[in-house]
């Protein structure tokens, strides 16, 4: 049985900048509570994620390295849109396919395994709760707001999900043409039966600001009445770097991936750029995974000349193995002459080019040393740079 989390939309009713399901609640993200009922589940055997294009493209660290298969996939507009995306990579050996909502984290193990059941033996279910209100039906808005009619609540129903498909019976709905609000609907429109499930009170859906309290108190009681303690901050992790290479003739001057034309250029192992160096050993030191040094000794002959460049890429590639990314990078350069000013922008670029940010998440600023010690005389160039990295 294959599960899809459709988590491609990004809740703009919530107000939040982030996708909503990003948002905690309880200390852990609303996707992460979703994802990991499903991987608990014990008929469930893999499960697939349909996120935004730049979620997909650095997804959470707890979408990696699962107990069970998890595959990320880029979600579209609309929800069927991402369920479509996802169905396209669900095995043809799979006989159930359940949909659920990421934005409805506190289903329950025993709700999923009601709602597979009741599809596997009539095709198509989903969890509903009956209305527990009296249920009017108003006229046309342009008219007024009246009541046209009272609904018998006895056969009014919430959906909620999951809800869950014949293999054979979803890709049907999907390809059907038919528009819809969730995949229920789909099913319906082209004929097929779908069983209600009883759904919970519990299983609620975070659609806006008022539902954030409702869930941290759901949260608190499903984790024994205490949250655990919050994850680090999302921009958590710092750290500096320092370089500095004397200036001699006959060397190009290699400055933040950009030549500068010069007299003299720095003396290195590399090609001796200092700010490649400084971020190099700033992300180095974020992530705790030792110095350039160590990464890249100038005792090895393979980074005689190498760009330094492609050794800050390989060290992001580095970073991001440890689920890290680069939220921004500073860079202080300290040099007599050349001014650099009118190169500072291709700097930026190719830093962060190497790096794979967006160059505005990339500052560097060009100093004198007024005359002070050996830079200061012009006998060397150095730099400072501070990375911020933060868990993806």
């Amino acid at each position: 049985m294959t599960a899809i989390i459709a988590a491609g939309g990004r809740g703009r009713r919530l107000g939040s900048p982030s996708p909503k399901q990003l948002l905690q609640i309880g200390g852990r993200e609303i996707l992460e509570r979703s994802v990991a009922t499903f991987l608990a589940h014990p008929d469930v055997g893999d499960v697939i994620v349909a996120l935004p294009a730049e979620v997909a493209a650095e997804p959470p660290s707890y979408l990696r390295g699962t107990s069970k298969p998890l595959l990320v996939v880029v979600g579209g507009a609309r929800r069927r849109d991402s369920v479509a995306n996802a169905f396209q990579h669900v095995a043809e050996r799979t006989d159930v396919v359940v949909v659920h909502d990421a934005a409805r984290p506190f289903a329950s193990l025993d709700l999923i395994t009601k709602t597979i059941a009741a599809a596997a033996e009539s095709g198509a279910a989903l969890a509903a709760l009956p209305a527990r209100d009296t249920v009017k039906l108003a006229g046309p808005p342009e008219e007024g707001l009246f009541v046209r009619s009272t609904l018998p609540r006895e056969s009014i129903f919430l959906a909620q999900t999951p809800q869950a498909f014949r293999r054979a019976v979803l890709r049907e709905a999907l390809t059907s043409g038919a528009d819809a609000t969730d995949e229920a609907a789909l099913a319906e429109r082209i004929g097929h039966p779908v069983r209600l499930v009883d759904g919970e009170a519990t299983n609620i859906k975070i659609t806006g600001p008022e539902d954030l309290p409702i869930a941290e108190a759901i949260a608190r009681a499903r984790d024994g009445g205490v949250s655990p303690p919050p994850k680090p901050a999302r921009t958590g992790r710092a750290g500096t770097g320092y370089d500095l290479h004397r200036l001699v003739p006959g060397r190009p001057l290699v400055i933040g991936g950009v030549t500068i034309a010069s007299e003299r250029g720095a003396l290195g192992h590399s090609d001796a750029d200092v700010v490649c160096h400084a971020v190099t050993d700033a992300m180095l030191g974020a992530a705790c995974l030792g110095d350039i040094g160590r990464h890249f000794p100038d005792s090895d002959p393979q980074w005689k000349d190498a760009s330094s460049t492609d050794l800050l890429a390989r060290v992001a590639r580095l970073v991001g193995e440890q689920g890290l990314i680069v939220g921004n990078v500073d860079v202080t350069v300290i040099l007599e002459a050349p001014k650099i000013r009118h190169a500072v922008d291709a700097m930026r670029a190719a830093v962060a080019a190497a790096i794979g940010i967006d160059a505005s998440q990339v500052s560097i600023k060009a100093k004198t040393n007024e005359g002070v010690d050996a830079v200061g005389r012009g006998e060397a160039i150095a730099a400072h740079a501070v990375a911020l990295l933060r868990q993806r």
